[in-house]
């Protein structure tokens, strides 16, 4: 049997690897911290993991799921998106820094506030009162507005994710992501990781600059979006269907 690349199963190996103090569940399934976001992976596809899984649905929140083939449903939950990713890994040493680029700061507990308003603003993914402890995060200040943002969230052996990249809507076409990005990919590499990314698979623009910045796409990944079924609401609209 080929060995599955860590990659293949991204959140699943996140989870019972290098951030597995992150990780509440047991051998079956696993979800991260809630404070850090809504991830969560079964061991397999069997029932017995599958249940697993479904147990650590929050009753107020969602699930996400982040595996290399579309997932099955778990039992007792409903199906609130789907979506495919476009898996990104870089090639080569990370992009030197440019003249002219902005001064870029590292952020830090302090720095929360400003960073979940911008997440709340530019929407870079999943974000919780935790996430900016993910690991190091950088972000551009003008005047001291946080203006743009960018640090990693996965952590796999030898790899880092670059992750939460965000810029102000009136800030944007000033290359301060392509900076962000490029300063965190140089960090990581300090550290001896390859940087690796994901986007969704249909924003042309987002995967264009990574590809300017080294990044070449090593897969598509799928993302299936859980909550709990409202068993009361199931019932009055069988009750319903049946009257």
């Amino acid at each position: 049997m080929i060995p599955r690349h860590p990659l293949d199963r991204p959140v699943w190996s996140m989870l019972t690897g290098r951030q597995a103090h992150l990780a509440t569940g047991d051998a079956r399934a696993v979800r991260i911290d809630r404070g850090y976001g809504p991830f969560g992976a079964a061991a397999d596809r069997g029932a017995a993991a599958q249940a697993a899984l479904a147990a650590l649905v929050p009753d107020d929140g969602e699930l996400w799921i982040v595996e290399g083939e579309p997932w099955p449903l778990p039992p007792g939950t409903r199906e609130v998106k789907r979506a495919v990713l476009a898996q990104m890994v870089a090639e080569g040493p990370p992009p030197a820094l440019r003249a002219g680029e902005p001064a870029m700061v590292p952020l830090s507990d302090a720095d929360a506030p400003d960073m979940a308003a911008l997440a709340t603003h530019a929407k870079p993914g999943p974000w919780g009162p935790a996430t900016h402890r993910y690991g190091p995060f950088f972000g551009v200040r003008e005047d001291g507005r946080l203006l743009a943002m960018a640090g990693q969230r996965m952590l796999m052996p030898g790899m880092a994710e670059v992750s939460g990249v965000a810029t102000c809507a009136d800030c944007r076409g000033r290359g301060l992501a392509r900076a962000l990005i490029g300063h965190v990919m140089r960090a990581m590499a300090a550290r001896g990781e390859t940087p690796f990314l994901h986007s969704y698979a249909d924003n042309a623009g987002a995967i264009a600059l990574y590809e300017t910045l080294g990044f070449r796409i090593r897969r598509q990944v799928h993302v299936l979006v859980v909550a709990r079924l409202d068993t009361r609401a199931e019932f009055a609209s069988v009750a319903k269907a049946g009257a």
